[in-house]
């Protein structure tokens, strides 16, 4: 079966992009379980944590950082964020490309994964997407100054 991850990073699936660089992709949960979920994956297919050479989950790392950042600092007003890697079935890995999951958070929201597994969505997945890529570019512009 081919690999969704695979087929976005080639162009080939649809994906609202918020992140890019030459090793890795940042793309909106098109299930999320909060606004501004993003995945971080590495264009390179590796399967799971064991697959994924470390400096390339250190790279997932640094990026998920960054976009947690911006969610704080964006219109999404996150609080904090909560950052995860799925590393097999058993931990609910549904795509098997490794990817990191960055998951703007508020104080008070009550999110239960297990109650968001459910039923998730976005009423507006293009305008979160448009927060944090202006975001990490005020990032970018700033880190340069």
């Amino acid at each position: 079966m081919p690999c969704v991850f695979c087929a976005i990073v080639a162009g080939d699936a649809p994906a609202i992009r918020i992140y890019e660089d030459d090793g890795y992709l940042g793309i909106l949960d098109i299930r999320p379980f909060t606004r501004g979920h993003t995945l971080v994956i590495p264009k390179n297919h590796t399967i799971d944590l064991t697959d994924t050479p470390p400096e390339i989950v250190a790279g997932m790392a640094r990026i998920g950082q960054r976009i947690a950042r911006a969610a704080r600092e964006s219109g999404l007003h996150a609080d904090g964020n909560n950052i995860a890697i799925n590393d097999g079935k058993a931990a609910f890995q549904s795509v098997f490309h490794i990817h990191l999951h960055v998951v703007p958070r508020h104080n008070g929201d009550k999110l239960a994964f297990a109650k968001g597994m459910l039923l998730r969505r976005d009423p507006d997945r293009e305008e979160a997407g448009r927060l944090l890529r202006t975001a990490l570019a005020e990032l970018d512009d700033a880190e340069q100054d």
